[in-house]
């Protein structure tokens, strides 16, 4: 076996060849077959612990009696609804399984060996993951150190002085997953103004929703300005159809021709497409989720700072804490039944994130930390 694998290693693309597989939040499906729980909460993957709203299931319910049909190829409601909502052409509108099916698409047409992506420290691991299949070169960023007023954050600096004549792509979480830090509307808008034409601005706005009161901007309002910009969202979060995998991207027509020849025919199910439609218009839905969140968010914050913990400021829907010794840690709260994210992947091996859920989860989370920690 393991001699197959080095020769099958050795066939692939050298990008390929340095990867390691993306690895998800933890399933509750996984944690009963491994401890034998069935008390389990999940506080891992940033869903929307309300799940989805009423007219999203019913869209979706409405749209499996046809399953036996393709979808639409070319999502025409879907992207007129988006395009309605953000007030731009539908011709900008670029549809994926997920917003982390538009980041492939956006290494695909624009890197490969001999160009650049750039993207800063403990950023989302799908970045680097993108980059290197393409062929390309990760040029990484230090992040802002602990003394900063958005300490483990995007350092734009250090990101723009990494730019070359091979930069091709950077990339820009806003807010920034797995940290929960931001860059505010002017710095954010003073860097895109500094990058040269022939650099794709990314900005990833998947937990953009959830930002309230922190003068982070709404890139999605820049892209006339900017011709190289293009943002993605999803509806994976603040929605919550993450089981459904639906997102998008918004961009210069021109450039959005450029991913829909390389996007795959079908990329968004049909029960996908309709369950968007009907989330994007539940405006009710959207505010009583952000209301929860930010409240429960606040509440936890509290709570970790009285256990002496150190927070990293947040404008999404979760929090990353300095526990110490995160492994020991993550797996007290498993065996307690509560499913967290350690980062040490992202280069945070002191450091767990954890979505904010509903009240009584968010509690007893709280309270098996207390009892791992001895703060009792």
């Amino acid at each position: 076996m393991t001699e197959l694998r080095s020769a099958f290693e050795q066939l692939a693309v050298e990008g390929v060849r340095s990867l390691q597989p993306y690895e998800p939040g933890k399933p509750m499906e996984e944690l009963q077959r491994e401890y034998g729980l069935t008390d389990i909460i999940k506080l891992a993957s940033n869903e929307n612990p309300r799940g989805p709203g009423e007219s999203a299931l019913a869209a979706a319910r409405e749209a499996a009696a046809t399953m036996h049909r393709y979808p639409d190829g070319n999502g025409f409601r879907l992207k007129h609804a988006i395009a309605t909502h953000h007030g731009v052409a539908p011709e900008a509108i670029t549809l994926g399984n997920g917003s982390n099916d538009v980041l492939a698409l956006v290494a695909q047409v624009f890197l490969g060996p001999g160009r650049e992506a750039v993207f800063s420290e403990h950023a989302f691991a799908v970045y680097p993951i993108v980059t290197l299949a393409a062929g390309a070169q990760a040029r990484v960023a230090p992040a802002l150190g602990p003394e900063s007023g958005m300490p483990r954050g995007h350092d734009l600096e250090a990101m723009l002085s990494l730019i070359n004549d091979d930069t091709r792509v950077v990339f820009v979480a806003n807010p920034n997953n797995p940290t929960g830090t931001w860059v505010e509307r002017e710095a954010l808008k003073t860097f895109l103004q500094s990058l040269p034409e022939h650099v794709i601005a990314v900005v990833d706005e998947a937990y953009c929703e959830y930002a309230e009161d922190t003068r982070m901007p709404d890139a999605t309002q820049w892209l006339s300005a900017f011709p190289n910009l293009v943002v993605t969202r999803t509806f994976s979060k603040i929605h919550g159809l993450s089981g459904l995998r639906a997102g998008y991207s918004l961009c210069h027509p021109a450039v959005a021709d450029l991913f829909n020849r390389v996007r795959q025919p079908f990329n968004m199910n049909s029960c996908a497409q309709a369950a968007a439609e009907a989330a994007l218009a539940d405006t009710d839905y959207v505010r009583e989720s952000v209301t929860l969140n930010n409240t429960q968010r606040e509440w936890l914050r509290g709570e970790l700072d009285a256990l002496g913990l150190d927070v990293l400021p947040s404008a999404a829907n979760f929090l990353c804490v300095r526990v110490g010794d995160a492994a020991a840690v993550n797996e007290g709260l498993l065996r307690a039944g509560v499913i967290v994210r350690p980062v040490a992947g992202y280069g945070l091996p002191e450091w767990i994130r954890v979505t904010i859920g509903l009240p009584q989860e968010n509690q007893r989370f709280v309270q098996a930390l207390r009892n791992i920690l001895g703060k009792d």
